[in-house]
């Protein structure tokens, strides 16, 4: 099963990853993060397909997916 990890502390709120995600899996939180954004998280985990759309869409690189263990990096940084 796939797994959505968001540093809460590295997203702005921005919203891209809730909109690409086509199972609905994150929403944004009710709390705020360390620089006063409300941060994007996974509400419906098992609902995740592991398509990876919402971590090729953070611009702030703030999501990680892992599949069975396994992490998949998109870029080179």
């Amino acid at each position: 099963m796939p797994k959505i990890m968001v540093e809460k502390n590295r997203c702005k709120g921005c919203e891209r990853c809730v909109s690409a995600c086509p199972a609905k899996v994150l929403a944004l939180s009710r709390e705020l993060n360390e620089k006063s954004y409300f941060y994007a998280m996974p509400v419906q985990q098992p609902r995740c397909l592991g398509c990876r759309l919402c971590a090729i869409t953070c611009p702030d690189v703030a999501i990680n997916v892992f599949v069975n263990g396994t992490q998949y990096a998109f870029f080179d940084y």
